[in-house]
């Protein structure tokens, strides 16, 4: 659970490779473990089923707080080898269908985080069809996370030859690209890993369809540069069902001062599907986002439950099992933001009237969901 970032070369700021390792960190490691800060994964637990949840079971975190309060006693014999990964650099799907490379950024040492997207001209004139996404970070010392989205109507290339600044690609904020993609392939954030999607489905990368990568850069004290890389996989034919995703968004206007500002917003499905994944989406002022399924019968199916939002750790959550949905269904999306004072996270000091918008310090309402229409 932890070396997936604690290990040369990855995003966590020290390794936790070895026992000499390990026993440096074992009273915090005790303590972030059991107070749940990592692994970092924000679904409650209980309230729907995840793949790849890395989150410690209570005996689990009992041992290790057992073991930092004996002063990190080493076990006996040989130390096991523990999970294996690929070389540094190295594709874990393996090679790749197509390779895109980003041009070279420079970051500033200091200064507000950055959104910097680089547009893939997409000049192919057949579909086709994702069925695996990589992403390898140049610089994982100051990329935050990674997005792949799509462009159909090429919105990205008029805003790349607007940018002015003598860097490439060119900039947005809060983490929106600009203009409302067509689609996503997914991406990348510490601690994830490359997946194929499930059988019988891919996602369509339509004739002249570009692909906008957006990678969210942190400042590390001193000039950085970074080099990021994507891989796709397509598949032979064309699969069974086509992945799509859901953008239920809804408008927010969050007065100075509101500790306790609530939303809602219901989405009527049409016709039958499948769940798979969703990726709620707030800001600075988000503390909460709960999402389910209500039938035609009223019954609830939980989707996924945010209690202690975190801006700083945006995941999609990939369901254990794909979730089917009859059409008439309703997937119901509720969140509350704090706007005061009291909210350590609010970016304006003392608090301001915050709305709808991609800027950091805007605000949003949003949850993705990526389904097949059955």
């Amino acid at each position: 659970a932890c070396l997936g970032c604690h290990r040369p070369g990855e995003a966590g700021p020290f390794s936790l490779v070895g026992y000499a390792n390990a026993k440096k960190r074992a009273p915090m490691i005790a303590k972030v473990a059991t107070d749940g800060v990592m692994p970092p994964f924000l679904a409650r637990h209980g309230y729907g089923e995840f793949a790849d949840d890395p989150r410690l079971s209570p005996d689990e975190k009992a041992v290790l707080s057992r073991w930092a309060e004996n002063g990190a006693p080493r076990g006996k014999g040989a130390e096991p080898k523990g999970r294996t990964f690929p070389p540094a650099g190295a594709w874990a799907l393996g090679k790749p269908d197509l390779e895109l490379v980003a041009p070279e950024y420079a970051l500033a040492p200091e200064g507000d985080d950055v959104y910097r997207n680089f547009v893939f001209r997409n000049d192919s004139a057949e579909t086709r069809w994702v069925t695996g996404v990589d992403v390898r970070p140049g610089n994982r010392a100051i990329v935050h996370h990674v997005i792949a989205f799509l462009d159909k109507g090429r919105n990205g290339r008029k805003l790349e030859a607007k940018a002015a600044d003598g860097q490439p690609g060119y900039p947005s904020e809060g983490g929106g690209v600009g203009f409302m993609p067509s689609g996503s392939l997914g991406g990348w954030a510490p601690g994830t890993a490359p997946q194929r999607t499930a059988p019988g489905t891919g996602f369509r990368l339509r004739p002249g369809e570009d692909i906008v990568l957006q990678v969210h850069y942190s400042s590390s004290g001193k000039p950085e540069r970074d080099r990021t890389r994507l891989a796709l996989y397509f598949a032979p034919a064309p699969p069974e069902k086509t992945l799509d995703l859901l953008w239920q968004m809804d408008w927010v206007d969050i007065p100075a001062g509101e500790k306790n500002y609530r939303r809602r917003s219901e989405y009527r499905v049409p016709v039958d599907a499948t769940i798979y994944a969703t990726l709620p989406h707030m800001h600075l002022l988000g503390r909460e986002m709960k999402a389910w399924i209500l039938t035609p019968e009223k019954t609830e199916i939980p989707l996924i439950a945010v209690d202690d939002w975190d801006f700083g750790w945006q995941l999609n959550y990939r369901l254990a099992k794909p979730l089917r949905v009859k059409a008439g269904s309703k997937l119901v999306v509720e969140a509350r933001y704090d706007n005061s004072a009291d909210n350590p996270r609010n970016p304006n000091s003392p608090p301001q009237r915050v709305t709808l918008g991609e800027r950091t310090k805007d605000e949003m309402f949003l949850l993705v969901t990526t389904y097949t229409r059955d």
